[in-house]
């Protein structure tokens, strides 16, 4: 095990699935080099993410306000640097900001994100159908270009939280293993759709307590009327701040989500992931980490050969939308029942 004392300046500003993911690569580089020191450039909202890693610093990127267009990101190089000495710059997002934002650094030594771009064009194009690197991959290989390799295949993770009384009411005592299912995802086409949805957690709910999570009015109001209709489900969305919402993640027996970020917030924290995919594919690389390749449940490419559509599901063919609708209910539950 190697010992520095070098500090990192480490940039992932968005979206919420790409932060988590970082998440157990830096729990993973402060295990295996105990002495480095890391500054995670990133939105403040995500700071909770990074709360078990101990030499780990969360710096807010207020893009929207005191760190907008160049100047603002020249202020921010400025701000990052009055108290810091970076050994090294490691760019996670590989963006026109973070680019920008590497010019005003004094730090010369910085290596950028290989998203794969080229790669990912031949899967979504149908020309190449194979597994490529996982981001999670991708990240480390940045490190490793830094001098600091890291390996990913022995991931040890926090405890889960002991819940507070407020938490603890709101999801009730139950002998039964607790399901965790957010429905939602950034684009239709990545969804499972809600009608069965609905009848996959009146059939869960049999069996498990169930705790629904999303954001936003319009699905907020959507998980209430599913919970309203059945016992053993609650709904906490718009009830958690983020930091109550990973402790609630870190008591569940599993997590079934789509191809979005609570699938990675869940991973990250060494829970069990199920995720059902539509016109995204794993191949991308964008699988939650740690998770065996047959937890992920996808629609049958005989019948829909243009999987993955796009990298992110917000392309598509009309007749794509609903295509994880053609995952069955039963394979669902027969896939659930067999890891719990």
């Amino acid at each position: 095990m190697q010992s520095t004392s070098k500090h990192i300046l480490v940039i992932r500003l968005s979206a919420m699935g790409d932060v988590a993911m970082v998440v157990p690569v830096l729990r993973a580089l402060e295990q295996q080099y105990p002495d480095i020191k890391v500054t995670l450039l990133t939105k403040g909202f995500f700071t909770p993410f990074f709360r078990d890693l101990k030499q780990t610093t969360v710096f807010n990127a207020d893009l929207k306000g005191a760190h907008k267009g160049v100047y603002g990101l020249f202020k921010l190089a400025k701000q990052l640097e009055r108290n810091h000495c970076f050994y090294a710059v490691a760019d996670l997002h590989n963006v026109l900001r973070s680019k920008i934002l590497k010019t005003f650094l004094k730090t010369k030594r910085f290596v950028s994100i290989d998203k794969g771009r080229k790669e990912k064009g031949l899967l979504t194009k149908g020309k190449r159908f194979e597994q490529l690197k996982t981001t999670h991959q991708r990240y480390a290989d940045v490190f490793e270009a830094l001098g600091f390799p890291i390996d990913l295949s022995k991931p040890q993770f926090p405890k889960k939280v002991v819940l507070n009384s407020k938490l603890q009411s709101l999801i009730g005592e139950s002998s039964k293993k607790r399901i965790g299912i957010a429905p939602f995802a950034a684009h239709a086409g990545k969804m499972y759709p809600l009608e069965l949805m609905t009848q996959l957690i009146e059939r869960l709910s049999n069996t498990y307590e169930i705790v629904l999570f999303g954001g936003g009015t319009a699905e907020i109001s959507k998980l209430n009327r599913m919970a309203s209709q059945f016992d053993h489900v609650t709904n906490l969305a718009g009830e958690l701040s983020l930091d109550e919402e990973l402790d609630v993640i870190s008591n569940l027996d599993l997590m079934l989500a789509m191809d979005s970020g609570n699938a990675h917030m869940a991973a990250m924290l060494g829970i069990k992931v199920v995720t059902i995919w539509g016109v995204t594919h794993p191949f991308a690389g964008f699988a939650p980490f740690n998770q065996p390749d047959d937890y992920a449940l996808l629609p049958d490419r005989n019948q829909y050969p243009k999987i993955p559509t796009s990298v992110y599901g917000n392309k598509y063919p009309v007749d794509y939308k609903t295509v994880a609708g053609t995952i069955s209910i039963e394979t669902v539950m027969e896939k659930i029942n067999a890891i719990l």
